[in-house]
């Protein structure tokens, strides 16, 4: 499965180190190449030596060769890797990653690699709960990295709680499913919308909505990790497009959206609808700004263009359309409704009655809805798993 794959495992102060030898040796009986760079304080807890022998490459931890004066250097094997995994992954370490202190080997490789980043915190339930802990990893979470959810169990303090490295063979298990899902959508091309859009009144005020774009930016980065040529036609937002395989259209409106998507949606095998296009729009915008003094006490709106219907007219036989439903009541009657009235082959139902789905969150929650009776119920997840959750469903048409 991994024949031919570079992975870095970097190793840091924590007892959990006694498990990743373990790790290794599966990873290379996989056929994957290792290198091993561990933090000073891991070699209290696990040999050089040992590491070596298993990984068949010299186990690092300084820039510099006590022995010899080797310069080992942080960039070259930055972008040597295919990906880089840090397991155990201290508090320490963390908070390193998270803040770019680069004061040892794994950290400065870690700043230099090209490749995906997995992290696998393992540390005491106390240490892991605290907001500092919280914020690094929630910090390395949106740089696009993944991290490997520690267990709960017994801790090395003979507490029990949330802290236990994950065991080698599941991290294996993810490492397996990462490179697999990586070419699931090779040469296909996925259009994605995300955001909002703004109907301007005048040159300074607008009709929006509260839309961050996460959603559609998480599918979008998903959609390239696993190989397609995506193309992300976004409304306006602070958010950053952080892989070369996403192709960023910006706009403002829900004609300039339209305008795009038509250009696009030709090309494509896959289009995902998660922007949140206005409805309405106004009938006449002002050329300079509207002073209170004129007593305007209404607006008058005309109905936008609905893209995702204009789009599903257009589908042919080869082409996959995927639209979202925000609904606040009847939700699953509504959704289905749309899924047959726009020619959809699914769409993605969330409700602002449930807590943490919608707007301005980073978290979901989701029901997917296809032909032939198709609908599966998801609980809370954040939108990077939820964009993982469609993308797998989409897979299944392959």
């Amino acid at each position: 499965m991994l024949k031919g794959k570079k992975i870095i495992i970097g190793i840091t102060g924590s007892i959990a180190a006694y498990k990743i030898p373990y790790l290794i040796r599966l990873l290379i009986k996989e056929g994957a190449e290792v290198q091993v760079i561990l933090t000073p304080n891991a070699r209290d807890f696990v040999t050089p030596l040992t590491l070596s022998t298993l990984s068949k490459r010299p186990a690092l931890t300084e820039t510099f060769s006590e022995v010899d004066g080797t310069w080992n250097s942080h960039v070259d094997m930055g972008n040597w890797a295919d990906l880089m995994l840090i397991a155990p992954a201290s508090a320490s370490t963390l908070s390193k990653m998270a803040t770019g202190q680069a004061d040892n080997l794994l950290v400065t490789t870690y700043l230099s690699a090209k490749c995906p980043v997995f992290f696998a915190p393992a540390m005491d339930l106390d240490m892991f709960k605290h907001p500092t802990t919280v914020q690094s990893i929630e910090k390395l979470v949106s740089f696009g990295h993944h991290l490997i959810e520690p267990q709960v169990g017994e801790l090395a303090s003979g507490l029990s709680g949330a802290g236990r490295l994950e065991e080698p063979e599941q991290i294996l298990e993810i490492i397996m499913d990462f490179f697999k899902k990586k070419k699931q959508f090779s040469n296909k091309k996925i259009l994605v919308t995300a955001g909002p859009t703004y109907e301007a009144i005048d040159p300074v005020r607008f009709i929006g909505n509260y839309s961050s774009g996460l959603m559609g930016f998480e599918i979008a980065r998903e959609a390239a990790e696993r190989g397609a040529d995506v193309t992300l036609i976004s409304g306006p937002t602070h958010l950053k497009v952080n892989h070369p395989g996403i192709k960023r259209i910006d706009v403002v409106s829900a004609s300039q959206m339209l305008e795009a998507c038509n250009k696009e949606f030709q090309d494509v095998d896959i289009t995902i609808m998660a922007a949140a296009v206005a409805d309405f729009t106004p009938a006449i915008v002002s050329d300079s700004k509207i002073k209170k003094e004129t007593s305007l006490n209404s607006i008058q709106l005309k109905p936008t263009t609905d893209i995702l219907s204009t789009l599903g007219q257009q589908k042919k036989n080869h082409q996959l359309l995927v639209g979202f439903a925000l609904e606040t009541n009847a939700e699953l009657e509504n959704a289905r409704k749309k899924l047959k009235n726009k020619n959809l082959d699914l769409i993605v139902l969330n409700s602002l009655k449930d807590e943490g789905a919608g707007f301005g969150v980073t978290t979901n929650k989701i029901t997917i809805i296809g032909k032939n009776n198709l609908q599966i119920d998801y609980p809370l997840k954040t939108k990077r798993e939820v964009a993982s959750d469609i993308l797998d469903q989409l897979a299944g048409f392959f």
